[in-house]
């Protein structure tokens, strides 16, 4: 097993992740298997509990893992499928060493950081890295290893300690280090100050840690006289100082890689550079190029709670995005914040308000995202009446179909009060409930998670029809309420139909609002399946709505390619080791800046 370590310096958001998944494209193009790790060094043993505005989305996975959004990168990069052990946190690394304490099986010896905490590190990353994640036998052939946070920080130290014992554990040729720190360039004299990177360095090295490449994230391409300075102060060879500049798209940062040959930096430190091919990039470039030439916008109002950090809702915005390239159409998004819309805002903040409703007015389609609490949620309602009455496309995950089963319930069924439970636990119409299974007192780990199976129950409805007529499909779920079962046949008559449930046939999974031209609302989350060149068949669904191809599309036989795009049982009509698609993004409203673009756009 090979193994490549991605630290960062400097500053955090310099853009590790986006800088590890493209290695790891680059190294899969040169037909190697790759598998990937995120290191997280706070103590929460997962992402599950952790505030969105604080640390952005939850990814979930097909285990029912919580986990960092860095891994949701990565599966979306490599098309690969990664377990919760892939995210190791601090408070996983204690507990397992607790539990072999209170076991006995340190035979008396006194439990510390050197050498139990650190060997609990090497270990789990050895027995992770050997698990197959891309559908083949084996173990992989290398492992992308990505440290969250920046050199010198407290809680990373234990982490730095294990991975230098690490690098002298697996041996030279099994081990690269890529150091990626910040090279400002202060307005004031125009020039790329280096000092930041050669004081990381040093602190990088004072800790037992050597970089083989350093990756110098900079607003301009850094000239020869800046990387021969890096190279005598950090002691790197000069071939291996990267210069990662802005760019107009992240889609050109494994070609920026590519051609500053990094790939061969990093195989020549593996003792892989006579083994492999040259990297096969050319369905990537040609990606980013068709992905160019978009210019015709299609328009998404995204009605949340957390619109005012965008990674609370990454996943949802990569789907849409896959769904939009795959359609032709340039994504653009109409950040509303749910709050905004309400009649109290109206009241107290008449031009917030305002504005919130020509947001949504002027949008293609309209969607409504997974989210936790009471704050927003009549907005929410409101944004579903209207794209209801008003026959725009919408799309509501998990609480946004919650939110749509109660509108339907107060406007069409007349029951004013509909309501779910978990805003109002003495409603007398619960039209969404607890679970029954689910924990009241503990909130880690205790929701309905992972991977679960949807049987469609109506074979002639959109959902199906975008799913290729399959007679169930399997998506991710994260949620503890559902809608009550006992209502179920009383929504039907009205008009909402339930296509699609679980096995018991009592949880509902899909329902749909067949006279409207698309209005689906979802219990899974599909976003966290969706790849570029393989869009999600529902995010599709909304974006053909809303840019009037969803007749043609609906009409495309099982499995037919259309725009290039597998359709149906979503197989990639690109070769497997490049099913991308474009990853820019114009926002409109609630913009926000990404990394490795000078315009504003999103990470993949």
């Amino acid at each position: 097993m090979k193994y490549v370590l991605v630290t960062g310096g400097v500053v955090s958001g310099l853009g590790k992740g986006v800088t590890a998944s493209s290695i790891g494209l680059l190294l899969q193009a040169c037909d190697l298997r790759v598998t990937s790790i995120k290191i997280d060094p706070y103590l929460n043993t997962d992402a599950g509990t952790m505030s969105p505005f604080e640390h952005g989305e939850v990814f979930v996975l097909d285990d029912g893992g919580e986990v960092d959004l860095d891994l949701g990168n990565y599966e979306r990069f490599l098309d690969i499928k990664l377990t919760r052990d892939n995210n190791i946190t601090t408070g996983k690394i204690y507990q397992s060493v607790i539990d072999k304490e209170r076991r006995g099986d340190y035979l008396g010896s006194t439990v510390q950081v050197v050498p139990h905490i650190t060997d609990a590190i090497q270990d789990w990353i050895e027995r992770v890295a050997a698990i197959p994640v891309d559908g083949k036998e084996g173990p992989p052939d290398v492992c992308v290893i990505e440290l969250g946070g920046t050199i010198g920080d407290i809680e990373s130290m234990p982490f730095i300690e294990a991975l230098g014992q690490f690098s002298y554990r697996v041996g030279a040729g099994n081990f690269c280090l890529i150091h990626v720190s910040l090279v400002p360039v202060l307005n004031v004299v125009g020039e790329p100050k280096t000092k930041p990177t050669q004081h990381s360095v040093r602190g990088l090295r004072s800790l037992g840690l050597t970089p083989d490449i350093l990756a110098c994230r900079s607003t301009m391409e850094l000239d020869m006289n800046v990387k021969e300075k890096l190279s005598r102060f950090c002691h790197v060879p000069l071939e291996n100082i990267v210069s990662l500049y802005d760019v107009p798209d992240i889609l050109h940062i494994p070609s920026l890689l590519r051609d500053q040959r990094a790939h061969e930096a990093i195989l020549k430190a593996l003792n892989l550079l006579s083994v492999v091919r040259q990297p096969n990039l050319k369905e990537w470039i040609a990606m980013a190029k068709r992905s160019d030439m978009l210019h015709e916008p299609v328009r998404v109002a995204m009605v949340g709670k957390y619109t005012g950090l965008s990674d609370s809702y990454l996943s949802v915005l990569k789907a849409l995005l896959h769904a939009s390239v795959a359609c032709k159409r340039k994504l653009v998004i109409n950040w509303v914040s749910a709050s905004d819309l309400e009649d109290a805002t109206a009241i107290e903040s008449p031009d917030v308000n305002r504005a919130a409703w020509n947001s949504l007015k002027a949008a293609d389609a309209v969607v409504v995202p997974g989210g936790f609490g009471d704050r927003g949620v009549e907005g929410k309602i409101i944004a579903a009446k209207y794209a209801r009455e008003n026959n725009i496309p919408y799309l509501g995950i998990c609480l946004g179909m919650q939110i749509a089963v109660i509108e339907y319930a107060r406007s069409v069924l007349g029951l004013k009060n509909a309501n779910s439970t978990e805003f109002d636990p003495n409603t007398k119409i619960p039209c969404v409930i607890f679970m029954p299974e689910g924990s009241k007192t503990h909130m880690g780990g205790t929701m309905r998670l992972g991977s679960r199976r949807t049987y469609f129950h109506v074979t002639n409805c959109k959902s199906a029809q975008l799913y290729g007529n399959q007679s169930f499909i399997d998506e991710r779920h994260r949620h503890r309420y559902e809608v009550n079962p006992d209502m179920v046949a009383q929504l039907e008559e009205a008009g909402l139909s339930f296509t699609g449930k679980d096995e018991s046939g009592q949880r509902m999974e899909i329902v749909e609002l067949q006279s409207h031209p698309y209005f689906v609302g979802v219990q899974f989350h599909p976003e966290f399946k969706s790849r570029p060149g393989k869009p999600s068949a529902v995010f599709l669904g909304l974006i053909a709505a809303a840019s009037g191809q969803l007749d043609a599309l609906l009409k495309k036989s099982v499995g037919a390619k259309a725009n290039g795009y597998a359709i149906g049982k979503g197989v990639s009509g690109l070769p497997q080791h490049h099913r991308y698609g474009n990853m820019g993004v114009n926002v409109t409203v609630g913009s926000f800046d990404g990394m490795y673009k000078k315009s504003n756009g999103l990470h993949v």
